[in-house]
């Protein structure tokens, strides 16, 4: 049996923040990281919060007490990617400020990384690890059109 390709997404503006992205560029970030070792399908959910979600999530599941930019809950990895990332647009807005970076540019780095945890991927795990799904997001974010969002780090 083929694994089914159909990506189902739902996102959720529960924040309301200049800048956010629109569904659409949302799919195709979304679609883009999905592809990244082969075609495949996923239910995902994408959700933009402000900064008492986010650190209400990220304290219950990680005990951290904070707001970060994205936090992934992956559900399921095969036959489809089943998931959900929570984006804190405040978080995201800052930090895209600070690095001096565009705000769209950042919030597709964010997805794209998220999406890759859900895939399994993991930069906490080893320098390998981290070195890996680095250059997968690069390669994601340069065919849709973005910066290297590691240029110029150490």
């Amino acid at each position: 049996m083929l694994p089914n390709k159909r990506l189902n997404l739902s996102v959720q503006y529960a924040c309301n923040k200049d800048g956010l992205p629109s569904r659409p560029d949302i799919r195709r970030w979304v679609r883009a990281a999905l592809d990244v070792d082969g075609k495949r399908g996923g239910q995902i959910t994408v959700r933009f919060v402000d900064a008492e979600e986010g650190c209400a999530l990220n304290n219950d599941y990680r005990g951290k007490d904070y707001a970060t930019n994205v936090l992934s809950f992956p559900y399921e990895i095969e036959p489809v990617v089943c998931g959900d990332l929570v984006v804190c647009a405040g978080v995201v807005a800052r930090e895209a400020a600070e690095q001096d970076k565009p705000l769209a540019a950042h919030y597709a780095h964010l997805i794209v990384h998220g999406l890759l945890h859900l895939q399994g991927y993991d930069h906490e795990e080893s320098e390998s690890e981290a070195l890996l799904m680095e250059s997968r997001e690069r390669v994601i974010l340069a065919a849709l059109g973005f910066p290297d969002p590691y240029a110029g780090e150490g």
